[in-house]
């Protein structure tokens, strides 16, 4: 493969904040290279400045052997280099088409060929071997996934050699995740490389070639994937081992009375559920996408309530029609979307701490108003202040107030739907730590998260569901090919205290 992007002894600095030095970063043609560090290691910053969005303080950026200086979005993009960031630069009123071509239209008898243009889009999204979007689609209607791939169908209609993802899958159910493994790989067939930026580790050692780390604004190394294991990958991105990744249970933890019983529980996406949490355990659900973990959680919080069935919190009967009612209850939902469903984005850390307080009569005190201030500095939460608006915290810091606003209203149960999604690794042990904490004070946790491992590292005990039913239930720490036995309906039946390995 022959080098396609070499950048030397890159430097940026905002407002006298050194927050790139010296990095160093070659990509090769038909190579998919990830770059990988913890938040604010530089990676954002490093792509901007190789999409035009930043200019470097220090350093060169060579472009197929020629030197390139971009200033502007548009001659990145002219040269072949293309961004896809996780907000989509479409415009949702026009059709998948009229997005692809954007300022470069077929034209015929002096206006737009518009057949033309639908039939090169045909041939595009065919060649990306996509059989399943319409070039005459309005944007608007369409998936995450097939937005992500008029996305890359525009790059690939403007001459990209290159093609910047950051965080391409964070918003992606599995079947959608699969289908951009196979676009990856045909652009890798194609010639095009693919510069990937994840936090997601599974993805890096299925899909990428090499990796480059960053710590801290420096280059740690440039490693060939098949040169290091997991591991030694995450202990050179936070510059530390993380032994067995997840902290054990917290000394003086104990398992209490039920706080949270559902017996028989269903409504149109779930049935038969039987699941108790007591106090200081977690319990995690796992399973497929769609096979019902999060249908439990709204259904748990009053979202999607339970038609069928009964629910009991600290022993007490509760009918969990709305939220309202399952606040009032002692009941705490962390949703897996922060930004859209957690968090008040444009207000202050304090105003979103606050929210569910100011929000429901039932749970607001003076009291509880005096310790968020304390919760805040509980979760080790870093920024500048708590006038700070959300928006510009880290995605671990962003949960840690997602959490913290939860906690104000002194909840005896807490179900965390997707907790660590979207965040680093370094911030992902850091919450794990309060994940058990939470256990160590009482409250009984209801852990769902799509990393497996997560659950088997963090859980007490395992229910794991298949079509919207609870197929067996292990204990914590069983193996991945445990879950996936009673995930994938391979096995059903009682739980399986023992352990053993499926048939």
């Amino acid at each position: 493969m022959s080098a396609l992007l070499a950048m030397r002894g890159i430097g940026k600095a905002f407002l006298g904040v050194q927050v790139l030095s010296a990095v160093n970063l070659t990509v090769s043609r038909g190579e998919v290279h990830a770059l990988v560090g913890e938040n604010g290691a530089g990676k954002s910053t490093l792509m901007k400045i190789l999409a035009g969005v930043h200019t470097a303080d220090a350093g060169t950026v060579e472009l197929d052997g020629r030197a390139v200086a971009f200033t502007h979005p548009a001659a990145a993009q002219k040269a072949g280099v293309a961004s896809v960031f996780q907000e989509f630069n479409l415009l949702p009123e026009l059709t998948v088409a009229e997005n692809v071509h954007l300022g470069h239209e077929p034209r015929r008898r002096g206006g737009i060929d518009r057949k033309a243009m639908n039939e090169a889009t045909a041939a595009a999204l065919a060649d990306l071997g996509v059989d399943d979007l319409a070039p005459t689609a309005k944007v608007g209607t369409l998936s995450v996934a097939h937005q992500q791939i008029t996305e890359i169908a525009k790059a690939l209609s403007q001459g990209a050699d290159l093609i910047c993802m950051d965080e391409p899958t964070a918003a992606l159910a599995d079947a959608e995740v699969a289908l951009l493994y196979r676009l990856v790989v045909r652009l890798r067939e194609r010639g095009v490389a693919v510069l990937y930026v994840s936090h997601r580790l599974r993805e890096i050692f299925d899909l990428c070639d090499r990796i480059t780390i960053l710590k801290d604004g420096r280059l740690v190394d440039s490693v060939a994937t098949a040169d290091i294991t997991p591991d030694e990958l995450v202990t050179r991105m936070v510059g530390r081992r993380i032994e067995a990744q997840f902290p054990p249970r917290l000394p003086g933890t104990e398992t209490g009375d039920v706080r949270l019983r559902i017996e028989g529980g269903g409504n149109d996406y779930v049935d038969g559920i039987d699941l108790e949490v007591r106090a200081g355990e977690i319990v995690g659900l796992a399973g497929l996408q769609g096979s019902g973990r999060t249908e439990i959680a709204e259904a748990v919080f009053g979202i999607t309530p339970f038609t069928r069935g009964t629910v009991a919190v600290d022993g007490r009967p509760v009918r969990l029609s709305r939220p309202r009612k399952a606040i009032a209850a002692g009941i705490a939902l962390v949703t897996e979307d922060r930004k859209a469903q957690g968090l008040a984005l444009h207000q202050s850390v304090k105003a979103n701490a606050r929210m569910v307080l100011d929000a429901n009569a039932r749970v607001h005190s003076r009291q509880r108003l005096g310790r968020i201030e304390g919760l805040l500095s509980s979760l080790d939460l870093v920024a500048r202040g708590d006038d700070q608006e959300v928006q510009f915290l880290s995605g671990g810091n962003q949960q840690k107030v997602v959490v913290a606003k939860w906690l104000a209203a002194e909840p005896g149960v807490i179900v965390l739907d997707e907790p660590t999604r979207g965040i680093d690794v370094g911030a992902k042990h850091k919450l794990y730590s309060v994940i058990r904490s939470l256990a160590a004070e009482g409250l009984a946790v209801l852990l769902i998260a799509s990393e497996l491992i997560e659950v088997i590292g963090l859980a007490d005990r395992i229910a794991v569901l298949h079509d919207g039913r609870i197929a067996g239930e292990l204990p914590g720490g069983s193996t991945e090919q445990e879950v996936m036995a009673y995930a994938t309906g391979r096995r059903s039946g009682p739980s399986d205290a023992e352990g053993s390995e499926p048939e």
